[in-house]
């Protein structure tokens, strides 16, 4: 096939450019270099898999060069995003001409140029709101639903909170409705916490590995809260596995939403459980400051993905101690990477 991936040189960009390459497909990557560590993942794909791949630097904002670079693609990986809620606030605009203007172009340029191509757009679980009316029980070390068993499913009512979740639910409804309308191949995969090698976390995005290079370069680490809520994470090769079925089955999927991430049975609590975590890897106790809540904060979220499991026959295989054991191994082998 021949793969085009917006934001290709992001963490999940370059991890699934590389697995693609390794099958064998032509990958062309879409990106306009804005991400710390995007350089450095570049380079990473080009140690492994020489000149076999294209890079086209590139905006979704310019409609004509998305264009240009578009044309004859089988399958459309949409990764390119504002990723931060911190900076949606303080630059909404951009927020919205990247994440909902940029999906919009990807969509109208697949209709236009590539209209058989199958397209993954890579939506998010803040598309549910900050969810205050579900019901929440404090226990010792963290929080659970009161109701929600099996996490929060896609029926859930969509409350787009911040800029970030407007313009992100924006091009989630966008990528759903294309499909009924238009007839494109696509599906909104709406994502939970991803993690894994290649990650350059920082505190507004990818706190999983933001905290794992924090404790091995020995930066400042700030809990907000009181570090027992609750996130599901999913590891970076398991989302590129679901990323391989929605692409095998997509002709019974399409214009659908799907959860993709760790479900119940991945779950970690932002510190009271992922710190002695850390700390057993690191080898030492790790000194942390605290401060308020962020507004907005979810007690838990944990995404129900049944639906993934029936219509995708996927499931996760790698847990949370696991993939953060993986994520450490990488990042205190590579701390030359984050200076």
């Amino acid at each position: 096939m021949k793969i085009f991936i917006t934001g290709g040189a992001g963490f999940v960009g370059c991890n699934s450019a590389d697995h693609y390459l390794a099958m064998g497909h032509e990958v062309t990557i879409f990106d306009n270099l804005s991400r710390v560590g995007g350089p450095n993942n570049l380079e990473w794909l080009k140690t492994r898999h020489g000149d076999r791949w294209l890079f086209v630097h590139g905006d979704i904002r310019d409609y004509d060069a998305l264009t240009g670079a578009i044309q004859g693609s089988d399958m459309v990986l949409h990764l390119a995003s504002q990723v931060a809620v911190t900076t949606s606030i303080e630059d909404p605009r951009e927020d919205f001409e990247i994440n909902a203007w940029g999906t919009f172009n990807v969509l109208e340029a697949v209709r236009h140029y590539c209209p058989e191509a199958v397209v993954l757009y890579a939506s998010t679980n803040k598309v549910y709101g900050g969810m205050e009316g579900v019901g929440v029980i404090e226990e010792e070390r963290r929080y659970t639903y009161a109701d929600f068993t099996h996490g929060i499913p896609e029926n859930f009512p969509l409350d787009f909170h911040s800029p970030y979740g407007c313009s992100k639910g924006t091009g989630d409804q966008y990528t759903i409705d294309y499909a009924r309308i238009y007839g494109l191949r696509s599906v909104t995969l709406r994502q939970s916490c991803i993690y894994g090698p290649r990650q350059f976390g920082i505190e507004d995005q990818g706190w999983v590995a933001h905290f794992v290079i924090a404790a091995c370069l020995g930066r400042p680490i700030t809990i907000y809260g009181d570090g027992k809520q609750v996130r599901d994470l999913l590891h970076i090769s398991d989302l590129v596995r679901a990323y391989d079925l929605a692409i095998e089955r997509i002709d019974k999927i399409r214009g659908q939403a799907i959860n993709i991430g760790g479900g119940p049975d991945n779950t970690i609590t932002v510190w009271s459980e992922f710190g002695p975590l850390l700390e057993s890897l690191l080898g030492k106790p790790i000194e942390v400051s605290w401060s308020d809540w962020r507004s907005g904060d979810q007690r838990v979220f944990i995404a129900n993905i049944q639906r993934a499991k029936e219509r995708l026959g996927w499931r996760p295989q790698i847990s949370p101690t696991e993939g953060i054991s993986d994520l450490y191994e990488w990042v205190s082998t590579n701390p030359h990477l984050f200076h």
